[in-house]
């Protein structure tokens, strides 16, 4: 049962790098909304610093007020790398903020987003009033079903691949879609040939980026030719976020070029980023780049590797 006065959540768990007296708490206005699918518990809150957050399972999703800096690192470098997207598939991304984004590219002719959870979809689509027009976007198909198995069955093959999935939990729905062998026998067949995949990859601060960050990292660098990890700071996870970009082909950075591309091919404006930024979130720091050289872990399905902690409610202030 959610209490209006607060929600509390945990930022990880015993096997985390973040201790378990380490919280981080939002003061609510009030539960817009709440209910339980087939798969799992949802909730869109009223905060007082972060405006509306869509909660699952008592972990945010995201936050009203800096969303953006999320959806849009983890769409807009791949499409923008692209030299001429037209066909991006999400998996997950039920909440509809990554299809809008990627709707954002004029030259993009059909966005696939498979969410497994309908009720997810059909809950954000009439509460989250900022994706409201690219659910009604006819380029937009959505597909109710686990995204390896809509990907397998499927005769397309895309130019974007995008892995807006939940964090690899113990026991969640979408470990196996950060495995070696999905990305290997899976998702990279379905890539045209100057594809480009991008993931989300959990945490990526100085004290977090060892969960499961530099793991994705280093399992992809074992499927693609060319790899680039890259993060930014998102206040509402109080954490830095890290995400994944690779192909066969490729990937050129390139600021001028980033930035004509952006004026373009992009309808409306971004908030976060410009060709500047993009570049400059994939120089990490010495932390970061000694972990991912030094990285040896491969997630298979028998080896892998989980963010612990889940979100509670608390009726206290």
């Amino acid at each position: 049962m959610i209490i209006i006065r607060s929600i509390v959540m945990t930022m990880g768990g015993s096997k985390s790098s973040l201790k378990d007296d380490l919280k981080w708490s939002f003061s609510l206005n009030s539960v817009l909304h709440a209910e339980t699918s087939e798969f799992q518990d949802i909730a869109l809150l009223d905060t007082k610093r972060f405006g509306k957050v869509l909660l699952i399972d008592g972990k945010m999703q995201s936050a009203e007020k800096d969303e953006f800096v999320y959806h849009e690192c983890l769409v807009h470098p791949a499409l923008l790398i692209h030299d001429n997207p037209k066909t991006v598939y999400i998996m997950g991304g039920g909440e509809g903020s990554t299809a809008r984004e990627a709707l954002k590219h004029k030259d993009v002719q059909k966005v696939v987003m498979c969410d497994i959870d309908s009720v997810v979809v059909q809950f954000c689509r009439a509460q989250m009033t900022a994706n409201q027009e690219a659910f009604c976007d006819e380029r937009l198909h959505i597909a109710i079903n686990d995204a390896k198995d809509e990907l397998e069955k499927s005769e397309e093959k895309f130019d974007v691949i995008i892995g807006d999935l939940a964090d690899p939990l113990e026991g969640g729905p979408c470990n196996e879609l950060y495995t070696k062998s999905f990305y290997e026998r899976v998702l990279k067949p379905k890539l045209n040939p100057n594809g480009i995949f991008v993931t989300q990859a959990g945490p990526a601060g100085i004290l977090s980026h060892t969960q499961i960050f530099t793991s994705i990292y280093n399992t992809i660098k074992h499927v693609f030719k060319n790899v680039i990890a890259y993060t930014a700071h998102v206040p509402s996870y109080a954490d830095s976020c890290g995400w994944v970009l690779a192909s066969d082909e490729p990937l050129k950075l390139n600021v001028g070029q980033l930035h004509k591309r952006i004026q373009e091919r992009i309808k409306d404006e971004l908030h976060y980023l410009d060709g500047a930024s993009i570049v400059s979130s994939t120089v990490l720091n010495k932390i970061l780049q000694k972990s991912l050289l030094e990285e040896t872990h491969v997630i298979t399905e028998e080896n892998a590797r989980f963010i612990h902690g889940h979100g509670l409610a608390s009726d206290k202030a």
